[in-house]
């Protein structure tokens, strides 16, 4: 795992107050655009799902819906998408949560879970953990088991884990990267 891990940590780029001063962002563009370790990536997202049982991917608007997709593909399992409120046509199951300043909104096709369903929510990052926790209100709401939550990154600093520990009652959450 070590050098998946330098590898990914190698195509991830520092950007300098971005979106505002004061913000290190850490971009996975790099990452995306390099087949080798997009695939690492990918092989070892599949192989949590594989781990955690889950029949469904969740992917997080909008890089979620990135990492997520071709995971559930080499996994073979179902991807459903969560999406911002007012994305999705049809009938919808919208949860709200806060944010450091205001709140927002996220929303899923219920029928695209079932009871049967054990459901991995897979994200870029886990920074404060406000959507992920959302998230996992919403698949629970329609029905479906949670399996756990992937991310590519953890921003340890935020703290989300210990937000989002509730919500995942036992369920597994990992970080292939924590930073």
């Amino acid at each position: 795992m070590t050098d998946i891990k330098e590898l990914l940590l190698s195509r991830i780029r520092d950007v300098a107050d971005y979106p505002e001063p004061g913000v290190m962002f850490k971009d996975i563009t790099p990452l995306l655009a390099d087949p080798a370790a997009f695939t690492a990536l990918t092989d070892a997202l599949a192989g949590i799902v594989e781990r955690t049982g889950a029949t469904k991917v969740v992917g997080l608007e909008a890089r979620g819906f990135i990492l997520g997709a071709p995971v559930a593909v080499r996994a073979g399992v179902g991807f459903i998408p969560v999406r911002k409120a007012g994305k999705l046509p049809g009938a919808t199951l919208r949860q709200a949560y806060d944010l450091e300043y205001g709140s927002a909104e996220i929303e899923v096709h219920a029928e695209d879970l079932t009871a049967e369903d054990r459901v991995l929510v897979i994200d870029d990052v886990l920074a404060t953990g406000g959507t992920a926790e959302a998230s996992l209100q919403l698949i629970r709401r329609a029905g479906a088991r949670v399996a756990g939550v992937a991310v590519l990154m953890e921003l340890a600093f935020l703290d989300g884990r210990s937000r989002l520990a509730p919500a995942l009652d036992g369920a597994p959450l990992e970080a292939l990267l924590v930073v």
